[in-house]
């Protein structure tokens, strides 16, 4: 079984349904370890050797944010800034991340033909996106397509939000219990609650 860290980066989580329902089902399930960096960072002070020995204890790190002018919020990039350290997940020496997974679970609030060269953002998310791969290939880890949901300020009214948080919980579980299709998933640009590669057998 592997070891899940979900490390969350809202600025207002209040706000958020979404990513309320979301982090309700990460909380809920063996094997997850739920982190609001926000609650817990405040004035952004973040503990960088605190923060290491977490990473350093899971298989799977997921960071789970709001899409905010095409980027993290800015504590999650203050938490790379300073985490993820030369000589340690990168440069010389610096392997303590190597072998592990990296998942950016995302809520953005544009419709999906906006993330498109056609679209009034130009470019498709997983381009946005493009620094945490990167991150996760400097770091030696393996990056897995982002879970995203678009729309996600209509998602209840359209009636997607149920499917999307109960396939959150799928996700989360086969990542777990080792039923989850990296091979498929790399093939995706973006997994969503309509394309998830889970094997047989995952709840």
């Amino acid at each position: 079984m592997k070891k899940i860290l979900v490390l969350l980066a809202h600025p207002a989580p209040r706000h958020s349904v979404t990513n309320g329902q979301l982090s309700t089902v990460a909380q809920s399930i063996d094997g997850v370890t739920f982190v609001d960096l926000y609650k817990d960072y405040p004035r952004f002070k973040i503990n960088i050797e605190a923060e290491q020995a977490r990473l350093e204890e899971h298989d799977i790190i997921l960071f789970q944010f709001p899409l905010m002018w095409y980027s993290t919020p800015s504590l999650l990039k203050e938490w790379q800034d300073l985490v993820l350290e030369y000589g340690y997940a990168y440069g010389e020496g610096g392997t303590a991340l190597k072998g592990k997974f990296l998942l950016p679970v995302v809520s953005a609030g544009g419709p999906e033909n906006a993330y498109d060269a056609d679209g009034y953002n130009n470019f498709d998310l997983r381009t946005f996106l493009t620094p945490l791969e990167q991150t996760a290939d400097l770091c030696h880890m393996t990056y897995i397509s982002p879970y995203a949901i678009y729309a996600s300020l209509r998602a209840i009214k359209d009636g997607r939000l149920d499917l999307h948080t109960s396939q959150y919980k799928a996700l989360l579980c086969a990542l777990r219990d080792d039923k989850f299709d990296y091979k498929q998933a790399a093939k995706l640009d973006i997994l969503t609650c309509e394309n998830l590669p889970l094997k047989q057998g995952a709840k």
